[in-house]
């Protein structure tokens, strides 16, 4: 099992099979409009611009489990990150990703790690790196910077 085995709904509404994105190194990161990680999606999307001709995508889901951050509809969380960080990224629809309503990519996620397991997403921003195959090779806190995660990108890409 890898992430390709997932579908997602899109920010719009649409169903989404992860599988189209075979073979491209993949950040999915969990996101809030109203924290103070927020201004991350500047750095986010300054990372897409740079390694997305060489195949690299960012999966943007929002959430609203943490502190309600992200209180907003789809469309209002998809204008926020337009109007205000430029985000040309795909944003997924609002999500769950702990409890009992997490999305099943997120329970495979936190799971997907050796010395992982079970591993609860502590707040918004906290990110997985994806290798061309699928496999999660890496996680992110949500204080690390889009900035320096270049280096493991790279290793990836």
């Amino acid at each position: 099992m890898n992430v390709y085995d997932f579908h997602v709904e899109t920010i719009d509404g649409k169903d989404k099979s992860l599988a189209d994105y075979k073979g491209k190194v993949l950040l999915i990161v969990n996101t809030a409009s109203k924290c103070g990680f927020t201004p991350q999606f500047e750095g986010l999307q300054k990372l897409y611009e740079q390694y997305h001709d060489k195949g690299f995508e960012i999966l943007g889901f929002p959430c609203n489990q943490f502190a309600e951050q992200d209180p907003g509809t789809n469309e209002e969380i998809h204008s926020f990150c337009q109007q205000n960080y430029g985000v040309t990224f795909p944003m997924f629809a609002k999500i769950d990703v702990n409890g009992e309503n997490a999305h099943p990519l997120y329970k495979y996620l936190t799971n997907a790690q050796k010395g992982m397991l079970n591993k609860k997403i502590k707040w918004n921003f906290t990110k997985f790196l994806i290798d061309r195959k699928g496999n999660v090779v890496q996680r992110f806190a949500p204080q690390t910077k889009p900035s320096s995660m270049e280096k493991e990108i790279n290793k990836v890409l």
